[in-house]
């Protein structure tokens, strides 16, 4: 049956019947109307967008939703009442500044080298920082990902930190040359980008929104509502909190879902400065499910726990056949597919194989001896270079399933694989990054093995290997993948967190607000080419996960 959707510009009348709302979501209500600046917690499936519709509608002053993406901009424009006006930031940014540079939006696509020539980067230029020898491409490639990182900031200059950490050269010594060479050529490109009317520099809408924000815009409303407030970029945070001077600020989000902090994003909820609620009752899944989840909720120390809907009766064990498993990473979603495909089942992929033959493409060159332009493996010479990383150097170890994938079936199986890819609306299963899983759900879901940490160095008195300290964004990511599942979960590859003292889940509801700011992670390097973001979508959502 096709949805019937509303004209342009129409808002669809609100539903006659709706259930009570929660007193949660009443305490929400009255400290909106209060005037007060607001911080929501939303766990996963608690109802965050039903809340703010009843927030817009017990006001009628002027609303601006900022949503997250286009997609739920234009849903939520069905959903809120007539006076409050639905857009991302990035539409706000192209009304104001962005349509000036149309023409150049429409350049076409070309190879970073090419830009990097035209920036001054010479065709035959290499240097070498350690051990690795810096081409030309991974040059360009790293000046224009420093743009767009710069462009992700609340910076009025170029850093650093700024440049991205390049595969074998995580050493901060090795970095800051790096940033040292490819800093210049950056501010050279922005200059660039300056020209309304032409230039060398492909012209993206994360540009017009860093000159929109530079400006200190004023964003016209009596109130803000921002979305998915755990994931904002810096530039965005920054627009939106100068709004205070004469609009009331309410932001939501759920902080243990800050999982894009490695592409600069940032949870701005925990030290907001406004009144800290949350939404606790989650209406997706049941008590045991809340529970699997609140033992994560624990280890991140979130500001709140879940509670499950008594009426769903939510399985925690083994699943046969899942509708969805999801993964840490590009590599083992590829294995997953392998082994589905070979067990002859039709499998999707959220997000499509692009990534996935991106991977597969640039593992074919280096084993034809020729260096490759994917930013996961620009730094690499050759296949046995790339082995021997992977193999010996801890920042490598996650692409070792993806050497040894390749060493046992060779490219083509994966390039194969990628082609035999079914549509979701006609796969058995769908295959996911917990990434890309973020915002959906499934009946049933089991969790990859590539979610099993590696083995610590250390050992104990009797020669057990001792736990790692657990990552607060890996665990971050674990609650996200184990809150997609509404009727049946598998947590698989997350099983081990059951061996470990720091996986109960704790007594108790936690209080509505942290007693201190979350342990601030430095960025995680993706492992993963940038997609261009959509038009007007917003920047956290822009770049992929890791390998």
């Amino acid at each position: 049956m096709t949805e019937s959707r509303p004209g342009h510009g129409q808002r669809l009348p609100a539903p006659r019947h709706r259930p009570a709302p929660t007193r949660e979501q009443e305490a929400a209500v009255a400290a909106f109307r209060s005037g007060q600046n607001l911080a929501l917690q939303a766990g996963a499936g608690t109802g965050k967008t039903t809340t703010l519709v009843m927030l817009a509608q017990s006001d009628r002053r002027r609303g601006r939703y900022v949503a997250y993406n286009t997609s739920i901009a234009t849903d939520a424009r069905r959903k809120f009442p007539a006076n409050v006006n639905c857009k991302t930031a990035h539409s706000l940014a192209f009304a104001a500044v962005g349509n000036r540079y149309a023409e150049r939006l429409n350049a076409p696509r070309q190879p970073s080298w090419k830009t990097g020539e035209a920036l001054g980067i010479a065709v035959n230029m290499t240097v070498r920082i350690g051990d690795r020898k810096v081409t030309n491409k991974a040059l360009s490639y790293t000046v224009l990902r420093t743009v767009k990182r710069f462009c992700y900031s609340a910076d009025t200059d170029f850093r650093p930190y700024h440049v991205p950490v390049l595969r074998g050269l995580e050493d901060q010594h090795f970095h800051l040359q790096l940033a040292n060479i490819a800093l210049p050529y950056a501010r050279r490109a922005w200059e660039d980008l300056q020209n309304p009317d032409e230039g060398v520099v492909r012209f993206e809408h994360d540009h017009y929104l860093k000159m929109w924000a530079l400006g200190k815009p004023k964003i016209h409303a009596d109130y803000l509502l921002l979305d998915e407030a755990q994931d904002t970029n810096p530039v965005i945070e920054e627009v939106f909190t100068n709004q205070r001077t004469h609009a009331q600020l309410v932001m939501v989000g759920d902080s243990a879902q800050a999982i894009y902090g490695w592409r600069g994003a940032r949870d701005v909820m925990t030290d907001f400065d406004g009144d800290q609620l949350s939404l606790s009752q989650s209406f997706r899944f049941g008590p045991a499910l809340a529970e699997e989840a609140n033992r994560w909720l624990a280890i991140v120390e979130a500001p709140i726990r879940l509670q499950g809907t008594p009426d769903i009766d939510t399985l925690i064990g083994p699943v046969a056949d899942p509708d969805a498993i999801l993964c840490r990473t590009n590599v083992g979603a590829m294995m997953e597919i392998l082994d589905l495909l070979n067990n002859n089942r039709r499998v999707a992929l959220v997000g499509g194989g692009d990534a996935l033959a991106a991977l597969a493409s640039a593992a074919a060159d280096l084993k034809a001896g020729r260096r490759t332009t994917h930013p996961e493996l620009v730094l690499f010479q050759s296949w046995g270079e790339l082995q021997e990383y992977a193999t010996y150097d801890p920042s490598g170890q996650d692409l070792l399933p993806l050497v040894d994938v390749i060493d046992e079936h060779g490219v083509e199986v994966i390039l194969d694989a990628v082609h035999r890819l079914s549509p979701e609306t006609q796969a058995e299963v769908t295959v996911s990054t917990a990434h890309k899983a973020k915002g959906r759900e499934w009946p049933s879901v089991r969790i990859a093995p590539d979610f099993e940490p590696a083995p610590s160095d250390e050992v104990d008195e009797e020669g057990n290997s001792l736990p790692k300290e657990l990552n607060l964004e890996e665990a971050r990511l674990a609650y996200v993948a184990v809150t997609r599942a509404r009727r049946q979960l598998d947590p698989g590859g997350l099983g081990w967190i059951n061996d470990r003292p720091d996986g109960d889940p704790g007594d108790g509801p936690a209080p509505n607000a942290p007693s201190s700011p979350w342990e601030r992670l430095g960025p995680i390097p993706p492992a993963g080419a940038a997609r261009c973001p959509h038009e007007h979508s917003r920047s956290a959502h822009h770049a992929t996960e890791g390998t």
